[in-house]
């Protein structure tokens, strides 16, 4: 018997109620419960999106708890250290993260299946390796310039360097999961499982007589992220295992890697941008100015829902369209997507702007002078989400190069004005040069779009389909 909202609300809400919501949740059913590819993008997406509000939740509670433990500096030190290797254990994957789920999608629909098994072992080996040197290359810059670097910093950084191949081998097992719509094997892991087991290791360790500091602290994530990665290899290889019959692997690397390298510097120049401000405020201020706006930033997370779960959700099928070479789907559904991304974001940011005193206060004392930078940050982040995954149509889409050229302008933009306003503006500096950039992001990408693909990616779909109709 199949859940229907439509039947549900006619038998709880008043008949002329009923009869106003019945095109809405039609729309919904449509969406989620249909059994096309559509609907499994909706369901997805949904998914995604449920994982990132507890993912949030957790966060936010296991941020509070460990700025209370450890203190402003000290927990500044752990952030800006996490953050670094989170975004260099990521792009350490060379862009096969994401390249996966347009290789899944292509070789699965072409049932080219040497290549999906030649695919599937070389994607997985070069992330460890490729992060292993990183990693390498990092204790060895460490050790070179070791009188250069503040000493605070250097035995969280070399611990963090650690952490390497395991994050890069988790965003690849990431990958592959999403390409088949495994959204909790997808993101469970570093959403739900890592965070709880960081906090949980490190509520262990000060219990047990550790010093609540940022090498305690990074002890902890090692720990976590290695069991945490583990375990999702064995659960995705599985899963794998039961999908791909063995057989003969065929590996066109030059083609793979070809593909992936706009990838990489389009998921590179993207994990630049959404963290340059808190690496540049490392660079400029003290680690208790690094807490405050990394506190501010993770209240903000709720706005970044709506944006993170829709893209887990339809680049697989961004590729699926393209692949079939129907264009007009292709436009109708970017066009839904955006709309996916913009109303849910805007609600979210009125409820971050709302609460967002009280919950930076819960981070200590001083956290609160924060609060002002929300509205400046969440103006950027909502009008960003207005033009939806547009990085992801374009990678998916085969416009992998242009998408890595809009990202490089817009990063340099980051960089550039928060090279001019933090020294000046501090922290304030720092969110005005966020928005902007984000700002020119959304254009660009808007404008790249429509150029390159005819599609209007807008949040108002239906205005513009409107307005193309018009002779």
């Amino acid at each position: 018997m199949r859940f229907s909202a439509v039947t549900t609300v006619e038998r709880l809400l008043p008949a002329r109620l009923a009869l106003r919501a019945r095109p809405l949740l039609d729309a919904l059913e449509m969406a989620l419960l249909a059994r096309d590819a559509r609907g499994r993008a909706g369901r997805m997406s949904l998914i995604a999106f449920s994982i990132r509000i507890a993912n949030a939740l957790i966060a936010f509670v296991s941020q509070v708890l460990l700025a209370r433990w450890m203190g402003g500096f000290e927990y500044g030190i752990f952030v800006l250290v996490w953050v670094t290797m989170i975004i260099v254990g990521s792009i350490s994957c060379l862009g096969f993260d994401t390249a996966v789920i347009r290789f899944i999608s292509e070789y699965r629909e072409k049932a080219m299946w040497p290549e999906l098994r030649g695919f599937h072992l070389t994607g997985r080996l070069l992330a460890l390796i490729t992060a292993t040197i990183v990693a390498a290359i990092g204790l060895a810059v460490i050790w070179g310039l070791g009188e250069r670097i503040e000493d605070y910093y250097l035995v969280p950084f070399a611990l963090g360097l650690i952490c390497l191949p395991m994050i890069a081998l988790s965003d690849l097992l990431q990958g592959v999961a999403r390409a088949n719509s495994w959204a909790v094997a997808a993101l469970s892991p570093a959403y739900l499982v890592r965070p709880v087991l960081i906090l949980a290791f490190m509520a262990a360790a000060i219990a047990t007589g550790f010093a609540p500091s940022a090498e305690t602290a990074m002890l902890a994530a090692v720990a976590a992220t290695y069991l945490t990665t583990l375990a999702q290899l064995t659960l995705v290889t599985g899963r794998v295992e039961r999908q791909v019959d063995p057989g003969p692997r065929r590996y066109l690397l030059r083609h793979w890697v070809a593909i992936s390298m706009p990838i990489f510097l389009v998921e590179s120049f993207f994990f630049l941008l959404t963290n340059a401000d808190v690496l540049m405020i490392g660079r400029f201020l003290p680690p208790g100015e690094v807490a405050v706006y990394f506190a501010t930033v993770k209240t903000l997370a709720l706005v970044h829902f709506a944006s993170f779960a829709v893209k887990a959700g339809v680049a697989q099928r961004y590729a699926q369209i393209s692949h079939g070479d129907d264009r007009a789907a292709l436009e109708v559904f970017a066009r839904e997507t955006a709309a996916w991304t913009f109303w849910p974001s805007l609600a979210m940011a009125l409820v971050v702007l709302v609460l967002g005193k009280p919950l930076l206060g819960l981070f200590g004392p001083g956290f609160d002078q924060g609060y002002p930078l929300l509205f400046v940050l969440s103006a950027g982040v909502v009008l960003r989400a207005a033009i939806g995954p547009a990085e992801s149509l374009l990678t998916m889409t085969g416009n992998q190069n242009v998408c890595a050229a809009v990202y490089a302008l817009t990063l340099g933009v980051n960089i550039a004005l928060n090279f001019l306003l933090i020294p000046q503006f501090a922290l304030w500096g720092a969110a005005i040069a966020t928005a902007a950039a984000m700002t020119f992001e959304a254009t660009a990408l808007f404008l790249t779009v429509r150029r390159r693909l005819g599609i209007t990616m807008s949040a108002l779909p239906h205005r513009a389909a409107r307005l193309k109709e018009q002779p």
